[in-house]
């Protein structure tokens, strides 16, 4: 007989490892997964397939299953958003094709503004920018097409990079969770200090979830033109983020 409600499942799981309830919980969030497919599918080569994302995410659930711990007091679908979106993007990442041109073209320009962010204190413009790769204007902006058109830069993506850490799979380790408000508070300064469209593409993408299509009608641009603006902005984040690394690292290296 299945246990009454969802806490009794959980500990009834956790006490016995039996398959039929962990499956019946694994259906109680499946929804988690379709949600987050959902969120991630609009920033994905178009050769993907949702059904694809939709597997990808089941297995990062069922990880999530595994490994939560119930006594740490912690909601589930906090603890499984990371694993699932984790397991999405790891299984895009296997199966899609990025020319190494762009990637590339990624690292040259995010370390670049990374470079002229801790000589100026601030985030730098276009012109610095171009002056910096002793390039013009319109070739900036051709590689900026060439990375949008991939659509494989993703300021979630990067966060969960940037908050990385070893942790035992059996809890959610605090410093995780210090370094995540940190980190969300440097991100607040730095997209503060974007240009105004950069930072609205970013508002409404990232914290009021409007699609791209959305923003572009929102905007009155095209798709493409808001694609290009995400990517900017990103990369400046990045770069952003990047200089402040250290704040993380020395901290972890001091044990």
């Amino acid at each position: 007989m299945m246990p009454g409600t969802l806490e009794d499942m959980w500990h009834e799981y956790k006490k016995t490892k039996n398959s039929s309830i962990r499956d019946e919980i694994i259906l109680k969030y499946a929804h988690l997964v379709k949600l987050i497919a959902g969120r991630i599918a609009i920033n994905i080569p178009s050769n993907i397939e949702f059904d694809d994302l939709l597997g990808y995410g089941i297995f990062g659930l069922i990880d999530a299953v595994d490994k939560f711990n119930i006594d740490l007091g912690v909601k589930f679908e906090t603890y499984a958003y990371s694993r699932i979106k984790g397991a999405i993007i790891d299984g895009v990442r296997e199966n899609s094709w990025v020319p190494r041109s762009v990637i590339r073209k990624i690292k040259l320009i995010k370390d670049s503004i990374e470079k002229l962010q801790n000589d100026y204190g601030r985030i730098p413009k276009d012109e610095e920018i171009c002056r910096y790769l002793n390039i013009s204007i319109e070739e900036y902006n051709d590689i900026i097409r060439d990375i949008s058109k991939t659509n494989i830069l993703s300021l979630e993506d990067q966060l969960v990079k940037d908050m990385k850490i070893e942790t035992d799979d059996k809890q959610i380790n605090p410093e995780y969770m210090v370094e995540k408000s940190e980190l969300k508070t440097l991100l607040g300064k730095a997209i503060d200090n974007l240009e105004r469209n950069e930072k609205l593409v970013i508002t409404l993408y990232y914290y009021e979830g409007l699609t791209l299509k959305e923003i572009a009608a929102t905007l009155d641009i095209s798709e493409s033109r808001v694609s290009q603006i995400h990517t900017k902005a990103v990369l400046r984040l990045r770069g952003s983020l990047g200089r402040k690394k250290h704040l993380f690292f020395e901290r972890r290296s001091c044990k």
